[in-house]
């Protein structure tokens, strides 16, 4: 394999375009987006790689697995996901909720070719580079659909919603559990969409740090992320948790009162805490001791839907704690679980009525070359079997005891919103 460099003849954005039409006609595809966030820890400001040298796909015995898998490719760049459901595997935890979409537990691939695109230049390592370029210059960006309009329909009614967050806040009152975070399907059957244009969509109207295309034979995530789940940078472990959201504001005025309100709640005060106490415990178990530290608290960052109270913990890693048992130790993310952590999770499963699937969960990469990796959370996420032509997306939010139960719904409903957009589609209830 050979890496060469290549002038950026179109703006950045075509490109993009055209490199994932061009990635079509491969089975495997990972497309990274940081949209141009700045970003201490990222090391792309986009990448997509594409078809699989070699592929790791598991149900169980995940980690260990995985672990052998990254050995015997020591070459570099990596990517995959890990299902949410990884949990059960490593909590010993069941979930018998409806799973239409598939997915496998985890997959990761080396692949053949790869892409990393700046505001100037492209950088391909391939085969034959300058073939792989002159390739995604000369692909056609096909006609949008205007006319696509997916019927989106609710997994719960809102009744049943509130009933769930009633169940929730019960276990709250009886000490079982003091966070949760309660999530809820909304999908569409007989749905026949592009990938690619929905992608492409979802990220115009959400661009977010961690965007993401994933594609595994007939498997699409199309992902808006704008959470960080856990990155690894020349041993040091970083974890930013998103717990607190609000919608944007009209005006600048109207943003700030609202910034200025989420940074004086003391509910989205309280949720933040939690979860970041639940992160540094869970990193404490991988750390050196004495290193760990929440270096950022309550930041709000602004995205084109709402604002988020974002916190970073970080951590130095024990070099005797391998990578896998660093996530062993930490996931799935606990933005996602709520706390105690897996007595939270014990208790979604029970009232949740669709499994999560790689929703919740986490994409990313390895680069085993440096002994390093950066992965997100799947949320503000489209899932999608093309062999089905079934299509889900979940949301959620923090369950406490001092939460109104129209409030989430709400949120839920709020954080919808992109998706349903991309899609061109209402809510049908």
């Amino acid at each position: 394999m050979r890496i060469e460099s290549f002038d950026l003849l179109d703006s950045k954005d075509k490109f993009h375009q055209k490199a994932l039409h061009w990635s079509g006609q491969f089975d495997e595809i990972s497309f990274f987006n940081s949209n141009g966030s700045p970003d201490q820890w990222g090391r792309f400001e986009s990448v997509l790689a594409v078809k699989a040298l070699h592929a790791f796909c598991a149900d169980d015995n995940v980690l260990d697995q995985l672990q052998q898998f990254l050995k015997k490719h020591q070459n570099g760049f990596v990517p995959g996901f890990l299902s949410y459901d990884l949990k059960n595997e490593i909590e010993e935890l069941q979930t018998s909720a409806i799973d239409k979409l598939g997915f496998p537990a985890a997959y990761f691939f080396v692949p053949a070719i790869t892409v990393s695109i700046t505001e100037r230049q492209v950088q391909i390592q391939a085969d034959d580079p300058a073939s792989v370029y002159q390739s995604i210059c000369d692909t056609m960006i096909p006609q949008a659909d205007k006319s696509l309009a997916i019927r989106i329909q609710a997994r719960w009614t809102k009744e049943e919603y509130l009933s769930a967050f009633d169940k929730v806040q019960q276990h709250i009152q009886r000490g079982d559990i003091y966070e949760v975070n309660l999530c809820q399907e909304f999908f569409a059957e007989n749905a026949d969409i592009s990938p690619v244009e929905i992608y492409l969509k979802l990220n115009a109207v959400s661009p977010t740090p961690f965007s993401n295309f994933f594609r595994v034979g007939q498997h699409f995530v199309m992902s808006a992320s704008p959470e960080r789940f856990l990155a690894k940078r020349k041993g040091k472990l970083i974890s930013q948790p998103i717990k607190g959201t609000a919608k944007r504001g009209v005006t600048k005025q109207e943003d700030q009162d609202i910034i200025n309100r989420m940074l004086q709640s003391q509910k989205e005060i309280a949720e933040n805490v939690m979860i970041v106490d639940l992160v540094r415990n869970d990193l404490t178990r991988s750390a050196l001791p004495g290193t760990v530290e929440a270096t950022r608290l309550f930041e709000i960052q602004s995205f084109k839907q709402v604002h988020q109270m974002i916190s970073t913990i970080t951590s130095i890693q024990d070099p005797k704690v391998s990578n896998m048992d660093v996530f062993r130790h930490t996931f799935p993310a606990g933005s996602m679980t709520g706390a105690p952590k897996i007595a939270a999770m014990r208790i979604c499963d029970q009232i949740e009525d669709s499994k999560r699937g790689v929703y919740a969960g986490s994409i990313g990469y390895f680069d085993t070359l440096h002994d390093e990796f950066d992965f997100n959370v799947v949320i503000r996420s489209l899932l999608y079997n093309q062999q089905e032509h079934y299509l889900s997306f979940h949301t959620g939010g923090a369950v406490t005891n001092q939460a109104l139960g129209e409030q989430e719904y709400q949120e839920c409903l709020l954080k919808a919103s992109a998706i349903l957009q991309a899609l061109n589609s209402k809510l049908e209830r």
